[in-house]
């Protein structure tokens, strides 16, 4: 097992090392001009740390709804935060406020999807504690509202954030810079501490309430701690670049084929395969048809849906 979990280090950081130099420009690193080191540097260090940080928190987060909710097809998206935070950020594109400078965009995703996972919350809430059924239907009917309120937004709007809110929405990296660095390194570190912290439970959790009560473990409570932190990791990775679809979903299935359902494992494998996957996503979205970019949103649906079909008729991958 050691093995294995090495074998993902070597390949998210192969991975990333690939981020930072090939592209539309390639660089060699140890013959580097005065613009391959701005470019380095400036452009594609934070870009590519930003895509680590947002599909470590998708990878991660999708591991632990799959088995808190007991549900093999739960993403981070499925609880309508992604909608939420989607909506939030439109509005302030659109609307061209930039209270927060730089940051307001950032500042107006985190908001909307703390506000929406919150309400996801109260309405999931019942008998003294989170319910599975009722977070999965709270958090696909608000997604519904949300998405069609936001289309309503982008349909009627004429203004030149047009452009910008959709792709930012479809998963856009080109505005990523060092300065969103800190702040999403701290929500999705916290979300993964608190993720990894009660993993054994979220063990137990797979197996059913009544089970992971008899280990001692108070399932209201494990699933409440649960959902905070994957409400901060998908908070925090929507803020810093958009919506990016099938990682959660995905990536945790190819882990469980390949290391097992022990959460303590999982989550960091997930969040490592997560974290690589979004990197090469990123590289190529910004490669395939250089000098314009695609949403690295839209890169990822369209590796990670084949996969997931080939997914579904190999037996037993998606059992949990």
């Amino acid at each position: 097992m050691k093995i294995k979990i090495l074998v993902i280090v070597l390949i998210t950081a192969a991975v990333m090392c690939l981020s930072l130099v090939l592209g539309p420009r390639t660089i060699n690193p140890f013959a580097m001009d005065k613009t391959s080191r701005e470019i380095l540097f400036s452009i594609r260090a934070p870009r590519s740390i930003v895509a680590l940080l947002m599909g470590v928190a998708l990878g991660a987060s999708g591991a632990v709804l799959q088995g808190m909710l007991r549900n093999p097809l739960a993403d981070p998206y499925i609880l309508g935060i992604s909608s939420g935070a989607s909506l939030s950020a439109a509005l302030g594109i659109i609307g061209g406020a930039s209270v927060f400078g730089s940051f307001t965009v950032p500042v107006f995703a985190f908001g909307g999807a703390v506000a929406t996972g919150g309400l996801v919350g109260v309405m999931g809430w019942e008998r003294g504690g989170l319910w599975p059924e009722r977070l999965l239907l709270a958090g696909v009917g608000l997604s519904f509202l949300f998405s069609a309120l936001l289309m309503l937004i982008l349909s009627i709007s004429t203004d030149e954030g047009l452009r910008r809110a959709t792709l930012w929405i479809f998963g856009d990296l080109s505005m990523s810079e060092w300065s969103r660095v800190p702040y999403g390194l701290f929500f999705v570190m916290a979300g993964i501490a608190l993720s990894v912290w009660r993993a054994t439970a979220l063990n137990a959790l797979m197996l059913g309430d009544e089970f992971a009560h008899s280990l001692g473990f108070a399932p209201q409570r494990e699933r409440l701690i649960l959902f905070i932190s994957v409400g901060l990791m998908t908070a925090a990775s929507v803020s810093l670049g958009g919506m990016i679809g099938f990682i959660g979903l995905l990536v945790p299935h190819i882990m469980r084929f390949f290391i097992g359902s022990d959460g303590r494992l999982l989550i960091p494998a997930s969040a490592l395969a997560g974290g690589a996957l979004l990197c090469m996503a990123d590289l190529i979205s910004r490669s395939v048809i250089a000098p314009t970019e695609l949403p690295a949103g839209i890169v990822t649906a369209i590796i990670g849906a084949p996969y997931f079909l080939y997914l579904l008729r190999r037996k037993n991958v998606l059992g949990i």
